[in-house]
C-alpha cells in the first residue's frame, strides 16, 4: 500500500533521499553523462516534493538500464527496448503513480523505436528520458541509430553509410505533446526541463545528450552548447507544431556540424492524456485496478463474461 499512502504528502525532500542504501554507487566509465541524468533527475524529484514510493522509474538494457538501480524508487529493469509498454501499462493501472521511463538511443530510437512512436502518439502521462550519446555502449562501441554519418564502429567498419535519425523530428509527427533536449554538461537546464516534463500532463519526451568517453571518442563531448530559450538567434513558439519542426530540423543538423542546441521545444497543454481520453469513453474502469485489488468489495469479473458485449 506504501504507493498509494505516499501520493500527495506534500513535505519538502531531500535528493539524497534518492539515493538507495545498496550499491549507491554508480559504475559508469569516469566522465559518462550518465551521472548527469542521475543528478538531474534526483535534483529534480526533490525539487518537486515526490516521495521516493510515489516514482516507479523503469529502465531499459545498456548503460543507461543501470539508472533504476541508482535512483531509490520503485524500478523495473526491462528486456531491451522495452520500457515503454511497462510503463504504460503500470500508468493505466495506478494513475497517481508518477512514471518515468528511460533508455539509451539504442534502446529507444532503434530496439524500442516502435513502442516509442506509439507511446507518444497515445500521449500516455509520463516521463521518458533518452540517454543519447551516439553509440551502443554496453555493448563496446557498435554503431546506433543516432550515430553520424560514415561514423566508423565494430558494426560499420568502414563506416556509416546511413543518416542518423532524428528523434525530436520523430517525435514531434508521433505526437509527443512535450519534447525537449538537454545535455550533462547543462545540469541546471537538465534539472529544470525534467522538472516541467514530469509535470506535463501527457507524453513528455526528453532527448538527453550523454557524452560516452569510452566508446565513443570521435562524438562532440557537447560543448559549448545554446540554450536557444537564452539565444536572441533562436526565436519561435513551443507551441506551434510548423515552427517548432523548423526548430528540432535546425538542431538535429547543427549537432553533427558541431553547434550544440538545447532547450524546451514543443508543448501542448490542452490535449487529453490517453487515460482520460479511455475514461471519457467508458473503455476503462474509473477505479484504478492497483486500487481494487486492495477493495475488498470489488467484484472481479471473469474475461469470458465481458465477451458477450462483441457478440
Amino acid at each position: 500500500m506504501s504507493a498509494f499512502n505516499a501520493i500527495g504528502q506534500n513535505r519538502e525532500v531531500d535528493q539524497n533521499e534518492f539515493t538507495p542504501e545498496i550499491e549507491p554507487q554508480a559504475t559508469w566509465c569516469p566522465g559518462c553523462g550518465d551521472f548527469g541524468v542521475l543528478k538531474a533527475l534526483k535534483g529534480a524529484a526533490a525539487e518537486l516534493g515526490l516521495d521516493p514510493e510515489e516514482i516507479l522509474l523503469v529502465t531499459g538494457i545498456g548503460c543507461s538500464g543501470k539508472l533504476s538501480s541508482y535512483f531509490e524508487s520503485y524500478g523495473f529493469h526491462s528486456i531491451h527496448g522495452r520500457s515503454l509498454p511497462l510503463a504504460r501499462g503500470a500508468k493505466l493501472a495506478n494513475p497517481k503513480l508518477t512514471v518515468i521511463a528511460a533508455g539509451g538511443d539504442g534502446d529507444g530510437y532503434g530496439i524500442g523505436g516502435n513502442h516509442f512512436m506509439h507511446t507518444a502518439r497515445e500521449n500516455h502521462d509520463m516521463t521518458y528520458i533518452v540517454f543519447n550519446n551516439e553509440i551502443f555502449g554496453l555493448t563496446k562501441g557498435q554503431t546506433s541509430p543516432t550515430s553520424p554519418k560514415g561514423h566508423k564502429s565494430k558494426t560499420q567498419l568502414e563506416g556509416s553509410a546511413k543518416d542518423p535519425l532524428r528523434p525530436l523530428s520523430m517525435s514531434l509527427s508521433a505526437g509527443a505533446s512535450y519534447v525537449a533536449r538537454t545535455a550533462a554538461v547543462n545540469p541546471n537546464q537538465a534539472k529544470e526541463i525534467i522538472v516541467e516534463a514530469i509535470q506535463h500532463d501527457g507524453f513528455s519526451h526528453v532527448d538527453f545528450l550523454t557524452q560516452c568517453p569510452t566508446w565513443n571518442k570521435d562524438a562532440k563531448q557537447y560543448v559549448p552548447y545554446v540554450d536557444i530559450q537564452q539565444s536572441e538567434e533562436y526565436d519561435f513558439d513551443i507551441t506551434d507544431r510548423r515552427e517548432a519542426g523548423e526548430a528540432m530540423y535546425e538542431t538535429e543538423s547543427a549537432l553533427y556540424e558541431g553547434k550544440v542546441l538545447t532547450g524546451r521545444y514543443y508543448t501542448e497543454e490542452n490535449r487529453k492524456d490517453y487515460q482520460t481520453e479511455k475514461l471519457d469513453r467508458g473503455s476503462m474502469p474509473e477505479q484504478p485496478i492497483a486500487e481494487q485489488y486492495f477493495d475488498e468489495d470489488h467484484e472481479w469479473k471473469r474475461s469470458y463474461d465481458l465477451l458477450d458485449a462483441h457478440k
